[in-house]
Formats: C-alpha cells, sequence, structure tokens
C-alpha cells in the first residue's frame, strides 16, 4: 500500500484511459502526458498501460507502506526520498515506511509517480483513469494505494535515461487541420499559427489561451470532440481541449493536436508559450 500523507492541489490515478464508451459520454481520462507516463512504465519494466499516480505541480507527500520500487518522470519538483534528494527518469528501490516528497519546481507542471506492477486500484469501464462522475475525482488525505508485493527475484538492471529538455522548453505544437479550419479565412489562418499564451483557465479538461483569433463562424451542430481538439469559442478564444474533455462540442474544430503535441501542453504553465504547426509542414526542429 501507498498511504497519501498529503494530496497536494490535483493527485489522481491515471492509465492509459477508457475507450469505447463515449456513445455514453464518457471521457477518455489517462495520462495528461503520455511521453513521460510511458517512460516511467518502460523503465520499471511495467506494462505501459499500467496505472500510476499524476502529481499537479509537484505537491503531494506519500508513504510507502511496503517494499517496492518507484520511479519519477515528467516535472521535476526537485523529489526526495526520505529527506533526500533523488533523481528524475530513475528506478530507485523503497522500504517500508519510506515518505516521498516535493519541493521546489525546477521545469515542468505534472510529475508521474509509478511503482513496479502499476497502482492496483480499481477498474472502472476497462481503466483505472479518475473521472468525477465515474470514479473519484482525485486524491484525499489518508487515501491507501494497492500495489503489488515487490518481486524479490527482480533482475535489478533497470535503466536510467535522459529526458529531453525540448519536451518542456519547445513552444512548437504538432497538429492538423481540424474539420472547420477551412472556414476561416486566410488571415484567420495566418493569425493561428502565431504564438499564443497560456492563460490561468488550464486543467485537465482544457487549456484556454489568451489571444483572441477573430471569429466570425457560427456555431457548428454539436459534433464529437477528442482530447487535442482545438476549438474557436464565440469570444475568438481557442481551447485546447485535454484528457477529462467532453465527448461532444459545438464550436468550430479548427485544429487537432498529435499525442506528443498534448503532452507538450500538459507541461505547459500559466503564461508560457506555444505555436501550432501543421505536421505536414514539421522539420526536426519541432
Amino acid at each position: 500500500m501507498i498511504e497519501v500523507l498529503h494530496p497536494g492541489i490535483y493527485c489522481s490515478i491515471q492509465d492509459q484511459g477508457r475507450f469505447g464508451h463515449t456513445k455514453m459520454g464518457i471521457p477518455q481520462a489517462g495520462y495528461a502526458d503520455t511521453y513521460a507516463a510511458k517512460m516511467a512504465n518502460a523503465l520499471l519494466k511495467n506494462h505501459e498501460k499500467d496505472a500510476l499516480v499524476e502529481i499537479t505541480f509537484g505537491q503531494g507527500k506519500f508513504k510507502f507502506k511496503s517494499d517496492t520500487y518507484i520511479c519519477l518522470t515528467g516535472g521535476d519538483f526537485s523529489p526526495k526520498l526520505n529527506g533526500k534528494l533523488i533523481k528524475m527518469q530513475s528506478v530507485y528501490p523503497v522500504k517500508k515506511d519510506s515518505v516521498l516528497s516535493f519541493g521546489k519546481r525546477v521545469y515542468g507542471a505534472r510529475v508521474y509517480l509509478s511503482v513496479q506492477g502499476g497502482i492496483q486500484t480499481e477498474t472502472v469501464y476497462g481503466s483505472r483513469s479518475y473521472f468525477e462522475g465515474i470514479t473519484q475525482q482525485k486524491l484525499g488525505k489518508g487515501a491507501m494505494l494497492p500495489i503489488l508485493p515487490i518481486q524479490k527475484d527482480t533482475d535489478n538492471s533497470f535503466s536510467r535515461v535522459r529526458v529531453s529538455e525540448k519536451h518542456f522548453t519547445t513552444i512548437y505544437l504538432p497538429c492538423l487541420k481540424g474539420p472547420e479550419f477551412f472556414k476561416l479565412n486566410k488571415e484567420q489562418q495566418r493569425k493561428l499559427f502565431t504564438p499564443f499564451s497560456i492563460s490561468d483557465d488550464n486543467n485537465r479538461v482544457g487549456y484556454r489561451l489568451k489571444e483572441s483569433l477573430e471569429n466570425n463562424l457560427p456555431s457548428i451542430l454539436t459534433s464529437a470532440v477528442l482530447p487535442g481538439t482545438v476549438q474557436l469559442t464565440p469570444s475568438g478564444k481557442c481551447i485546447i481541449l485535454m484528457q477529462d474533455c467532453q465527448v461532444t462540442g459545438g464550436y468550430p474544430r479548427i485544429l487537432q493536436l498529435s499525442e506528443i503535441a498534448i503532452a507538450r501542453v500538459s507541461q505547459k504553465i500559466t503564461g508560457d508559450k506555444i505555436q501550432f504547426l501543421l505536421e505536414d509542414h514539421s522539420s526536426s526542429n519541432t
């Protein structure tokens, strides 16, 4: 078991998400940063679909009630194990009663805590991912997270990797044209590919951008949306839909982000710059 001593701002259990239930209005949910989450599981030799803890802004404190192995990826918030700094993208053996905590932000917005074998919370509609109305919304103080017994015969040849800083620093978001993109005029299309800033209205549902784009488009019939869809609101604000977004919407869908672009957005904070970049015009500098 892992005991949540402090839940921080927003900590939740996430895996790859739940699929095949949109007709019931159930969102996908799942890892916000798939790049970081999959890396954590890979370093622990877990299955890539295994559940882990997604910690927003590194504000959380956890006590391990049994021996295990852990790995932290994603944003760097100066993690400490029993008060001593540990490295990101590294596997550590953890003894019973050890405490994991976090400190000063170095980069990023979300950090992932993975344990050997994955977090073993309840599966609902084929996924352990938290989503309000389907499961609980987030972890609370005192929550107990089931984990598997440590594998005593584990081959302790775990690797450590150096993450590319580009994942956290680049402003470029690879994307495709959305269904309503061609309804934009030339000037609107041009401005869409200039830099935007992340507003303070950002979470697992969506990231609203600060700058406005002239919008003279009519609303559309309610149509399917998914994580990575960029909607243009009547006020001219763009919203990047994230993992906990609704399954339908009535705003024009002007772009669709790639999986790596969604992951990059999830590590941005208020004031950070982003710039959309069509995939068919992408180059190695993205």
